[in-house]
């Protein structure tokens, strides 16, 4: 058991190093929207909200604003999408997001 317990350990701080380091040798995704989605999902991340996009808490328009971004939107208060619409908007809708630029 406590065999199994330093293997979990490891394995759980190997993916959280793997999660936040800062890999610039890492080849970027092949087309523009991977990039693009990749880079969304990094930004939710370093905000601490990808737990709460995932489950549909977080309110996108706090972060829209037509002018400033970070979203390059107009959205009306109670703005909560899912992750997937958000995912599909970086492919789609590139434009909209600072981090895709």
């Amino acid at each position: 058991m406590k065999n199994l317990s330093i293997v979990v350990l490891a394995v759980a701080l190997s993916l959280g190093a793997f999660a936040f380091a800062n890999r610039p040798s890492t080849p970027a995704p092949a087309n523009d929207g991977a990039a693009c989605v990749q880079a969304g999902i990094g930004t939710l991340k370093s905000l601490g909200l990808l737990q709460a996009a995932a489950q549909k808490q977080i309110d996108y328009s706090t972060l829209a604003d037509p002018v400033d971004g970070p979203i390059f939107a107009d959205l009306p208060e109670g703005s909560f999408l899912s992750l997937g619409q958000v995912v599909r908007l970086h492919t789609t809708n590139p434009e909209l997001f600072a981090w895709c630029s």
